[in-house]
């Protein structure tokens, strides 16, 4: 956040900090600049629905920049309580009313419902979250992720920092991009529903539906709290639909809907070599290597083509003819998602992109044994570890996964235990392991035809859509993970994924980013579904 010393009100009203920084001091160039806009929006909404939206960007960026500048990694409760404080702000101004949901966890989340619901309307519950992944600041191609940055490609395709000011530019520049972490996943698409509110408002417009939106402080870990939350706030969550506001839309950047996406389930394998690491040169040839032990055994979880070779892995998997045209329709350039990965083929779970992400996953996260670098030592380690994910289906739940894998480990002669071994299991087994069961999340889908999909496609091929002319992208199931299933299971809701972001946003990893031409759409995409009626 800026170091400020002083306080100062922009002509929209909102309050900005400001003082003696060079920092502060662009920050309030921008605010004031972006107050001059909002004296401007008026007759920009007199124009087209495209520049209303544009210009109403403008007017949030200092805010989009404010909320990115907060730290919120769901490990640190105090930071999420200044997220959860700086929200509740942003809505009420907004006419919303907000409800600071607690949890054991001490990372509370928010319920916003917009004020003036009418009784016969449906009500839409939106969804999105405000934590983020965790990061490295060495690894990031700026000072601090939490210090967003406005940055352009150079003539070399270099990424390059620009001022802050250039999102202000009229026309603006859709090239331009905001690096930062939560700048894609999820905070843009907050401050995008935010937007199209505004836009609603100054056309003193209502929305066609009863708006409610659930801002989660735990989606990167799992939502752990999100069930006894819900539980505890049952009337609070009524609606008729869930509309999940994340992840990247399609590659060809056409409006997207998702219909469903895959579950998570992680587990953590713990090969054991001997009771204590030895000096490799002494007992090397004689004591066996747990590490290179556990690349066996992992290594026997797979063929070269990436297939599961566990037994029944994939069972209920039986897509159709007509799930693989569904499938197929989606368009993708398989010869552009090798060249973004850096691959010269992919795996062959299934015949393209679209179809892999139908089956369950097995993906080695992490490992670990003893050190590297110029902390490596010449031992031979005492025990290897590796993170495990799977992304399951519906058709294939997480824990039945596991006890398949748990079997597998077992028919490779390791014999499991819960704990480290004893004295006793050391001089008995020759192989041991342990494997345990860590957080699950269930995947979840909804029929392709069903009415949240069809409201949707109606929303995204209006006069007010990004691309009205254009068929938006249905996708089966993404292969990400959110917790549709907690709340499906505990509201019953029908549920549709609405992805706004950039496809090459880099969420997730370092150098996390926001094309400014896709805050602008995914704006849009969400000012669509908030004025089309929806059909109970």
């Amino acid at each position: 956040m800026v170091n400020a010393t002083a306080v100062t009100a922009t002509a929209g009203g909102s309050i900005i900090q400001a003082g003696g920084t060079a920092r502060s001091r662009r920050v309030l160039a921008i605010a004031v600049a972006a107050g001059a806009l909002i004296l401007q929006a008026g007759a920009a909404l007199a124009g087209s629905q495209s520049t209303a939206i544009t210009t109403a960007a403008q007017q949030n960026f200092t805010e989009y920049f404010d909320l990115l500048s907060l730290p919120n990694v769901a490990a640190e409760p105090g930071d999420i309580v200044r997220n959860v404080e700086f929200l509740e702000k942003s809505f009420q101004k907004r006419n919303f009313k907000t409800h600071r949901l607690e949890n054991s966890a001490r990372r509370p989340m928010l319920l916003a419902e917009l004020n003036g619901a009418k009784a016969n309307a449906p009500t839409i519950l939106f969804y999105a979250h405000f934590d983020g992944q965790p990061i490295v600041k060495e690894q990031w191609a700026q000072k601090d992720p939490f210090e967003p940055v406005v940055k352009q490609r150079d003539e070399q395709g270099a990424w390059k920092e620009v001022p802050r000011d250039r999102l202000l530019a009229k026309p603006l520049d859709p090239e331009l991009r905001v690096f930062a972490r939560s700048a894609s996943d999820d905070k843009a698409p907050i401050v995008m529903l935010l937007t199209a509110i505004d836009v609603l408002q100054a056309q003193r417009k209502a929305p066609a539906v009863n708006v409610k939106v659930l801002l989660d402080s735990e989606e990167e870990i799992g939502s752990p709290s999100l069930g006894e939350t819900v539980k505890a706030n049952r009337e609070l969550f009524n609606a008729d639909a869930l509309i999940v506001l994340d992840g990247p839309v399609h590659g060809t950047g056409k409006p997207t809907l998702v219909f469903g996406n895959r579950g998570i389930t992680q587990a953590t394998l713990t090969v054991f070599g001997p009771a204590a690491p030895l000096h490799s040169g002494h007992f090397g040839n004689y004591v066996p290597n747990p590490a290179m032990r556990l690349a066996t055994l992992l290594a026997s979880m797979k063929d070269d083509d990436g297939r599961v070779l566990v037994e029944g892995y994939y069972d209920g998997i039986n897509l159709t003819d007509a799930d693989k045209q569904v499938l197929k329709a989606t368009g993708d350039d398989e010869t552009a998602l090798l060249k973004r990965a850096g691959i010269a083929k992919p795996e062959r779970v299934g015949a393209t992109y679209q179809e892999a992400l139908q089956y369950p996953s097995l993906n080695v996260r992490g490992m670990a044994s003893a050190s590297v670098g110029a902390k490596a030592a010449n031992i031979v380690p005492s025990e290897a570890i590796a993170e495990i994910d799977i992304r399951t289906t519906p058709e294939t739940e997480g824990r039945r996964l596991f006890e398949l894998l748990k079997r597998h480990v077992e028919k490779q002669g390791y014999h499991l235990v819960d704990a480290a071994p004893t004295k006793e299991e050391r001089a008995s087994y020759d192989k041991l392991a342990m494997f345990k069961l860590g957080s699950v999340e269930a995947a979840a889908r909804v029929p392709m035809d069903a009415p949240v999909g069809r409201w949707a496609m109606t929303a995204l091929k209006s006069s007010t859509a990004p691309t009205p002319k254009v068929e938006p992208v249905r996708i089966r199931m993404m292969g990400g993970t959110v917790p549709t299933d907690v709340l499906v299971d505990a509201l019953g809701l029908p549920f549709l994924l609405v992805p706004t972001v950039n496809a090459d946003n880099n969420q997730h990893t370092f150098d996390e980013n926001m094309r400014m031409g896709n805050f602008v759409t995914g704006a849009e995409t969400v000012y669509s579904l908030l004025v089309t009626k929806y059909q109970r």
